[in-house]
């Protein structure tokens, strides 16, 4: 905030009406005499007027959400093939979906098992969404124990996978290992088969690639989410989120 409203401030040379602003072409080819004169017609001028500096900070904080949105979009289109085309994550909802939307998931993480049954009665209420898993687990090596059974189920068995994903977001104790394999032989998977897929290169090399995508993505938490061409890093309500999907849907429709 601070440093908001210094930048808001330095704006004010120019917003603000001020004649010594108008008898230079910048603040720093003043003399001191009068560059003094300016900071104290400045000082008298945010007096008179404060809410000249919430609308400062409001226009750069809208720029500043402009440009990281931008920047976004951006490296969304430069790992394209990686978010949307990489073979080895789950797909849910609708394959030939007209809407993607990409899931960044921990096990262990509270959020994502809040968000969890929104995004199944989103997936419900829209039968034109493509809903792309992966596995992101960040929160220790328990974290990374479950995503691994997660990504070698989907290896040997990608009819169980779904079950697999609903039961691993449903628990509510401590997981780690030893109970992902327990649900998955509840699920019909063969625990042994599993955690050697599980510990396999192939898994590691899966892992990582989520793991570098993520990073290269600015993604440091879980949930995240990407939609089509932008980043909604934290879960929104299933309000906002039609709502978004909506707009998302009205500018592909106005760009044909």
């Amino acid at each position: 905030m601070i440093r908001l409203l210094a930048s808001a401030l330095f704006g004010l040379y120019i917003l603000a009406p001020i004649s010594a602003v108008a008898q230079s072409s910048s603040p720093t080819d003043m003399d001191a005499e009068s560059r003094e004169k300016l900071r104290l017609e400045v000082r008298a001028y945010l007096l008179e007027n404060p809410e000249v500096i919430l609308e400062a900070l409001e226009i750069l904080e809208q720029r500043r959400e402009m440009a990281s949105k931008q920047a976004d979009t951006s490296l969304i289109a430069a790992h394209a093939d990686q978010i949307f085309n990489d073979s080895h994550s789950y797909v849910a909802g609708n394959p030939d979906g007209d809407i993607t939307l990409v899931e960044f998931l921990d096990y262990r993480c509270h959020y994502c098992k809040q968000a969890h049954p929104q995004i199944e009665a989103l997936l419900k209420s829209d039968p034109n969404i493509k809903l792309i898993v992966k596995e992101f687990p960040i929160l220790g090596p328990n974290s990374v124990a479950a995503g691994r059974i997660a990504i070698a189920a989907a290896a040997i068995d990608g009819s169980k996978y779904k079950a697999l994903n609903d039961a691993l977001m449903r628990f509510k104790g401590n997981m780690d290992e030893r109970i992902a394999l327990r649900i998955a032989k509840d699920i019909g998977y063969d625990p042994e088969a599993l955690r050697a897929e599980a510990d396999s290169d192939a898994t590691t090399d899966k892992l990582n690639a989520n793991f570098q995508l993520a990073q290269a993505m600015g993604l440091n938490g879980t949930p995240s989410f990407i939609l089509e061409d932008e980043v909604i890093r934290g879960f929104l309500p299933t309000p906002q989120m039609q709502a978004l999907i909506a707009e998302k849907r009205r500018a592909a429709a106005n760009s044909n």
